[in-house]
Order: structure tokens, then sequence, then C-alpha cells
């Protein structure tokens, strides 16, 4: 299996981070550039322990479905979404956050394998594993512009109260 580990530093509050890191709403905003859009389960708002959310978007030049299940939930520190139906052959997602010197350290750890086995393999290090990270960071890099904005405000309810 491949592993993608990523440290995203942001100055907002932890539980802000949290919900926009587990909001429908603002992954579909942070995906943009692959048209990802919630089609089954969970379609809106803050996705909870053991709900499914059903992704379709274009990746690599080809329409893709993805469902996937939280499966661990700790907030604000920490949640897991697992693929139980979708291109990769296995695909787990853990989302680690803490608080440091008044910012939240966001950490995700990306682990998954590609379908087809030794081809699959030669595939990922080819450039599925450079892909999907580069699909994290801008991801990371938009969580991270709309935590530090009030933009934040369209996709939780205020919780910092």
């Amino acid at each position: 299996m491949a592993v993608i580990h990523l440290k995203t530093v942001i100055d907002a509050p932890i539980e802000r981070v949290f919900d926009l890191a587990r909001s429908i709403d603002a992954h579909q905003e942070s995906t943009k550039r692959t048209h990802e859009r919630a089609v089954g389960g969970r379609m809106s708002g803050l996705i909870e322990l053991g709900e499914e959310v059903t992704w379709r978007a274009r990746h690599l030049g080809v329409w893709q479905h993805l469902t996937a299940q939280i499966t661990e939930f700790d907030r604000p520190n920490y949640f897991q979404d697992i693929m139980v139906k979708g291109a990769f052959a296995a695909m787990k997602h853990d989302h680690y956050l803490q608080e440091e010197q008044g910012e939240t350290v966001l950490v995700d750890r990306f682990e998954y394998s590609a379908p087809f086995g030794l081809l699959g393999k030669f595939v990922e290090v080819l450039f599925l594993t450079r892909y999907m990270r580069s699909f994290l960071v801008v991801r990371n890099a938009t969580l991270k512009s709309l935590a530090e904005s009030s933009e934040w405000q369209r996709f939780v309810v205020d919780t910092e109260k």
C-alpha cells in the first residue's frame, strides 16, 4: 500500500478546522478542479460517525464514483474515512488534528492501493502517488484559506461560542 503523509498548519481554532474537514460542502469547494460532487449518502452538512457519502469526480480524465464511510470519530481530534466502494483496491484516510501554539495542525495519513496487482503498484509508483498528494495539498490549501477567513461560516455553524 502507498502512504501519503501531509501536514498543514492552520491559524484557526481546532473545532473550526475539524468541522471544515468533515463538511461535505467544504469538500466540494476544495475539489472544484475534479468537479467532485456528493451523489449519494450524506449530501451536505457535516458527516458523522457511521455515515457514508458517495462522490462523483473526474480523476485522470475518467468519471469515477467512490463511497466512503466515517469509521472512527473523536471530535475535534481525529476522524477516519474508509472506502467501501470505488476505484482503489483499498483506501483509508486518517485526519489527525492538534493545537500547537495557538494554531491547528492538521495531519493527513492517506493510505491506498491501486487495483490490478503488480500493474497497479507500478502505476502507484509512476504517477498516482504524486497525483493524490497534489489533490490533498490543494484540498488542504482550500481548507486553510476557508478556516483563516470568514468564509468558513458558509460551511460550518459557529461552534466556537
